[in-house]
């Protein structure tokens, strides 16, 4: 496929004499003016270059097994959004592939779709997988794909594990953010599928876990590189610390929206917000936002920890973690659980599931039932709106 230069000079008009003649865009000009999901706060326009949305593509296509000319992909994923947009239909237009654009998601009308198109690499997030798990044709319908990726939230374990059985593939996860274009880590680079896992970095990322002090915990495969070399041996140990994950690559945005605000540093080097630790084996798993973590008492509690807990807890659909002021802890863990269709789980229930299986201090003290949790688009709990009643409970 040809592409454009890249490192060609910047934008002029065409010649001629006619001032309505359009631009020509160079590499560094914005392409896509993409907004993030708000899930924590106010959305932020992300300003994607056409350098960032095609180094994307070219780093993906280094990962084995990835999309190619021959394959039918499924477009279900809304277009607003940087995963639809470039990781669905930027990748057909990258890889000169078919795609088949659905309007509106719907489980049973979509595998419909693709048995009777072939479709054979899917791009989906969480909630599509489990619609379809509770489909019965989900077996036939997924006989001609052969990759199922999934991005933009984390995917359940039980979800995943429903999809292999039924058709005896896995879903493979990936992660990234409207301002990496969006691809940043995947486990189809993962020797072996581990739970919970988001991979390792791409070709082309470079990955840091990044310390409070500001010191490196690990750098792609290195648990921190200026120590002693008799230090490194600890590599076989379980995993790092957690740490805030910056990330370097030409698929990194140009900044937000008007100004170019908080973009990469000089190094090219930007922090995500989110924090993660890494395996001896140098798979990443994230752990959970950096504003969205608890401090009881001065110790660290993550949300995604706790959600995990309650969520594996019988008569559980979903939960939502966040922090509430407390007059002696600073800090304390409310819960907003959703229960499932006809489950009488009680609070004393759940919070004796809570002692067994998590410390006193990361033991929610206030559990609130509710019918729904609210989301985004793609997935993702939007706890912005849940924090004002966590404040002032």
């Amino acid at each position: 496929m040809n592409l454009p230069d890249l490192d060609g000079p910047p934008p002029a008009r065409e010649t001629g004499g006619d001032d309505t003649a359009p631009l020509r865009a160079g590499g560094s000009d914005l392409a896509v003016l993409l907004y993030t999901s708000g899930t924590e706060g106010s959305p932020k326009g992300a300003m994607l270059s056409h350098r960032a949305l095609i180094a994307n593509h070219a780093q993906v296509a280094r990962v084995p097994s990835v999309i190619g000319p021959d394959d039918v992909l499924l477009l279900t994923v809304p277009l607003f959004h940087a995963y639809g947009l470039n990781s669905g239909l930027g990748a057909v237009a990258y890889h000169a592939a078919c795609g088949v654009l659905v309007e509106r998601f719907d489980p049973a009308s979509t595998l419909e779709a693709i048995a009777r198109h072939a479709v054979t690499a899917v791009v989906g997030v969480p909630s599509m997988y489990v619609g379809w798990a509770a489909r019965p044709e989900l077996s036939g319908a997924f006989g001609t794909v052969r990759l199922a990726v999934c991005g933009a939230a984390p995917l359940e374990p039980a979800t995943a594990a429903r999809i292999s059985d039924a058709t005896g593939r896995q879903v493979f996860v990936g992660y990234g953010l409207t301002e990496a274009a969006p691809v940043l880590t995947t486990t189809l680079l993962s020797s072996v599928p581990k739970v919970g896992s988001i991979g390792q970095p791409i070709p082309g990322v470079e990955l840091r876990l990044v310390a409070a002090d500001g010191g490196d915990i690990w750098r792609d495969g290195v648990v921190d590189p200026d120590a002693e070399d008799e230090l490194l041996v600890e590599l076989e140990s379980p995993g790092t610390d957690p740490g805030e994950i910056v990330v370097r690559g030409d698929n990194l945005f140009s900044g937000y929206w008007p100004d170019g605000r908080d973009g990469p540093s000089a190094e090219g080097w930007w922090a995500t917000g989110d924090v993660a630790y890494a395996d001896a084996d140098g798979d990443l798993f994230l752990v959970d936002r950096l504003g969205e973590l608890i401090l009881v008492s001065g110790f660290n509690v993550y949300p995604h920890e706790v959600e995990l807990v309650i969520e594996a807890c019988r008569g559980v659909a979903e939960a939502a973690v966040l922090g509430a002021p407390h007059p002696q802890t600073g800090q304390t863990v409310k819960a907003f659980v959703v229960r499932e269709p006809d489950s009488d789980l009680t609070v004393a229930e759940l919070r004796r599931h809570c002692e067994r299986n998590l410390a006193r201090f990361k033991c929610p003290t206030t559990i609130q039932f509710v019918p729904s949790l609210p989301h985004s688009p793609t997935g993702k709990v939007r706890k912005t709106l849940l924090r004002s009643e966590a404040v002032h409970d």
